[in-house]
């Protein structure tokens, strides 16, 4: 019985962790569409603006963190990087660093 109790929690453990995983890939796939327009659906540029996928992610979040104190030139960057929270610009970064 015990072993029933064991392999049943297992399986939910199992579930919702797939469940929190599938969430958190939506979740970075929703953020990230918004650099599509420019940089190409995941990141994968068709050319003339940088490739995101598989972007070294600390290099990322330090590129980002340069246009939202205006460290860094930008026409449209400057505006946008300031739109995202730490948290967020964390899992894009994830996302984009995870992208063939």
């Amino acid at each position: 019985m015990k072993r029933v109790t064991l392999l049943a929690g297992l399986a939910i453990s199992l579930g919702l962790a797939a469940q929190a995983q599938a969430s958190t890939l939506a979740k970075a796939q929703y953020l990230s569409a918004t650099c599509a327009n420019c940089h190409g659906t995941n990141g994968k540029s068709n050319g003339g603006l940088a490739s995101l996928a598989g972007y070294d992610k600390a290099k990322f979040l330090a590129t980002m963190k340069d246009f939202q104190t205006d460290k860094r030139p930008a026409t449209i960057m400057h505006q946008l990087s300031k739109g995202y929270t730490d948290a967020q610009l964390e899992v894009m970064a994830t996302f984009f660093a995870s992208q063939k």
